[in-house]
């Protein structure tokens, strides 16, 4: 069976840091570009961040930029988000997505596996 598996969210306090971890089953990730997407309550769900198969290159939303990298282990089939200086707008349930495209404005369409996501929840 096919599957991503989201781990690493939690309750953190602002200003503190999370890393999420996106582990691939019944499939290698390094053919694939993963993207990272959030959905805050009642928010459509966005692009926060891809990272080619290389990991040459990544992708950032505006909102995350210097707060976010994104880093692979493809000998592990793991893939990466570490997240610091959070702030309570970064609550949301952080999904990982696998496409066999290119990291191009997060373009949700493109990927073909989703995993069920983890739940980040930053408040004091």
């Amino acid at each position: 069976q096919l599957q991503l598996v989201e781990s690493g969210g939690g309750l953190v306090q602002p200003g503190g840091s999370l890393r999420l971890s996106c582990a691939a089953s019944g499939f290698t990730l390094d053919r694939y570009a993963i993207g990272w997407f959030r959905q805050a309550p009642g928010k459509e769900r966005e692009g926060v961040s891809c990272i080619s198969p290389s990991s040459d290159n990544t992708l950032y939303v505006d909102s995350v930029k210097g707060r976010a990298t994104m880093s692979r282990d493809n000998g592990k089939n793991t893939v990466y988000l570490q997240m610091n200086s959070l702030k309570p707008e970064d609550t949301a349930v952080y999904y990982c997505a696998a496409t066999l495209l290119y990291c191009v404005d997060f373009m949700e369409s493109w990927y073909d596996y989703w995993g069920r996501g983890t739940q980040v929840s930053v408040y004091s």
